[in-house]
């Protein structure tokens, strides 16, 4: 699987497409201006591949900001944790809260297993649930190609915030160390924010949550 990474928005969000066979996946559309979903559209053509569906680790305004935009472009299913979808179906006030004026979504997206196995296409990942960022975050495990894509839960030597809508430490801290960290160590991390790590690197110097 080939993996690609953008850095999009106000908030330099990492949107990535996953690129198996000719078939494609979107995680995390954080798109704002026309000129990125331009550079993305471009991005998936060069590759000569089918986009088939958008994977969303959680639904704070830096990861779906450009989820209308794509859509407008591509008719394809949107999967998302819904056991909570309050930040989902407010994600306008959302954005007005960041100065930013965007409307909201008119459908519910397909639901993500809170645990397991899930597959869309030629992709098999796990779905990994780790609250405590937010309470609909997930994070997805491709085994096979040692890598996961771990949102807004674990950053390289840092973690996601915990001060927004049902953000908690403990839970986060719960979420890192019984999810993420359990995962061999040569797992590469893909982050919502920055670089990517390693979680061997992340039980090392994370100074946020120790093993």
């Amino acid at each position: 699987m080939k993996i690609k990474s953008f850095e999009v928005g106000p908030f330099y969000e990492n949107t990535y497409l996953l690129t198996l066979g000719n078939e494609s996946l979107v995680v995390d559309p954080g798109f704002y201006s026309p000129s990125e979903l331009t550079f993305f559209l471009e991005s998936v053509k060069s590759l000569s591949t089918e986009l088939i569906g958008v994977l969303l680790t959680h639904s704070h305004v830096d990861h779906v900001l450009g989820l209308n935009r794509l859509l407008k472009q591509f008719d394809i299913p949107v999967y998302l944790n819904t056991e909570d979808l309050f930040l989902w179906n407010n994600f306008g006030s959302q954005a007005t809260m960041f100065g930013l004026n965007e409307i909201g979504f008119s459908f519910i997206p397909n639901a993500l297993p809170t645990e397991g196995s899930f597959s869309i296409g030629s992709f098999n990942f796990e779905c990994l649930y780790t609250p405590g960022h937010s309470p609909d975050h997930t994070a997805f495990y491709f085994e096979g190609d040692k890598l996961v894509i771990a949102g807004d839960a674990l950053f390289k030597e840092s973690i996601g915030r915990t001060d927004l809508y049902k953000g908690d430490f403990d839970l986060l801290e719960r979420s890192i160390k019984e999810k993420l960290y359990m995962l061999p160590e040569e797992t590469v991390v893909y982050p919502g924010h920055g670089p990517s790590t390693t979680v061997a690197h992340e039980k090392k110097n994370n100074p946020f949550v120790r093993p």
